[in-house]
């Protein structure tokens, strides 16, 4: 049995790797903005916890995990959708993402720092935005990027702590991506070699898989059916 804390756990595709998790019989902790849907999901999904934590807030995080014990697997994926174009940019929205996906996830790392151990593995979220960025991206495949050198600082300076990447393309049943006019994902699926879009099952394996194999560090993994070769 092993105790994963899953940052952003209460929707998506971190609540699914957190519902996975807990399936197992794994000691889970999920975390979201809000405290009383976070207790809410985590009794929905068999977790043991649910704590509130604001990742765009970095300066109470600490605070925030100060009852977390022993973590054998970080997940950290808690995202915020961003439209930003530099044409018309809106420099608060810009200052909060680049804050919640670079500072928060760097200060979620320090704070738990103690609760690590040479065993323990972290898996970050970026996003194939980096790779291919559309209109109103600017922030977005900006701070996806930065989670590259996330990484790799995070590798070097946390050692024999794993830490790797997780970078979905489009994720056809995700929250954000179901709602979307089927032409929009049809159009991506054209575009795909693999014929199909990934899915939040396809990301958690993905997710699992970082987590579990051992000789796999400092590694980004795209989770896109290819797409970027359309």
């Amino acid at each position: 049995m092993s105790s994963v804390l899953v940052v952003g756990g209460t929707s998506g595709i971190g609540r699914a790797f957190a519902r996975l998790r807990a399936g197992r019989g794994d000691e889970v902790v999920v975390t979201g903005r809000d405290a009383d849907r976070a207790g809410t999901v985590a009794k929905e999904i068999g977790a043991g916890q649910g704590l509130a934590l604001d990742l765009s807030r970095p300066r109470e995080i600490a605070a925030a995990l100060a009852g977390v014990g022993r973590v054998d697997h970080l997940v950290i994926a808690g995202v915020s959708r961003d439209e930003n174009r530099v044409a018309d940019y809106d420099i608060e929205a810009a200052l909060r993402l680049v804050t919640l996906k670079l500072v928060g996830y760097t200060e979620v790392v320090h704070a738990l720092g103690p609760r690590l151990h040479e065993d323990s593995a972290i898996v970050l979220f970026g996003g194939q935005a980096k790779e291919r960025p559309y209109a109103g991206a600017t922030t977005v495949a900006t701070v996806n990027a930065g989670v590259r050198g996330l990484v790799n600082t995070l590798a070097v300076e946390l050692a024999p702590v794993r830490v790797n990447a997780v970078h979905p393309g489009v994720v056809g049943d995700s929250p954000y991506w179901a709602g979307k006019p089927e032409e929009v994902l049809a159009g991506v699926r054209a575009r795909t070699p693999g014929g199909r879009l990934a899915t939040m099952a396809d990301v958690v394996d993905a997710v699992d898989f970082l987590l579990r194999n051992r000789s796999v560090n400092a590694v980004e993994l795209a989770v896109d059916g290819g797409w970027l070769l359309g």
